[in-house]
């Protein structure tokens, strides 16, 4: 991130191969408002952070309404980390958040455990 040009060259090489970009823990760290106007990027993820109070937060639910909400108004895909609750989802849910992760869907698991876990839970 000290060269953000080189950066977004890279990233766009990257994009040109046919690769997403995901902007991980969106909201902690180095995440920066400014770079999802500079780079190419398609996906933000929530930090865990602001899950983990929802829905008990109004503070929390502001922070990812709005995460969620930027998202959808700058056409990224929303993902969210550290679901564990049902009321997490449903609250993901309400607001159009494409993808979670976290316990409340599984507990992280080895390649061939995945594999067993799509098929036994394949709704389609």
């Amino acid at each position: 991130m000290n060269d953000v040009e080189l950066s977004i060259k890279m990233m766009n090489h990257i994009k040109d191969m046919g690769v997403n970009i995901l902007v991980d823990d969106f909201g902690t760290g180095y995440s920066s408002l400014s770079y999802l106007t500079r780079f190419p990027i398609d996906k933000l993820k929530i930090d865990r952070l602001f899950m983990q109070k929802i829905p008990q937060s109004r503070d929390d639910v502001a922070l990812a309404s709005a995460i969620i909400a930027l998202a959808h108004d700058m056409n990224f895909e929303v993902v969210a980390e550290g679901v564990e609750t049902e009321e997490q989802l449903r609250f993901l849910n309400e607001r159009g958040c494409h993808a979670m992760q976290g316990y409340f869907v599984s507990k992280p698991l080895p390649a061939e455990s995945f594999m067993e876990w799509i098929l036994v839970n394949n709704t389609d």
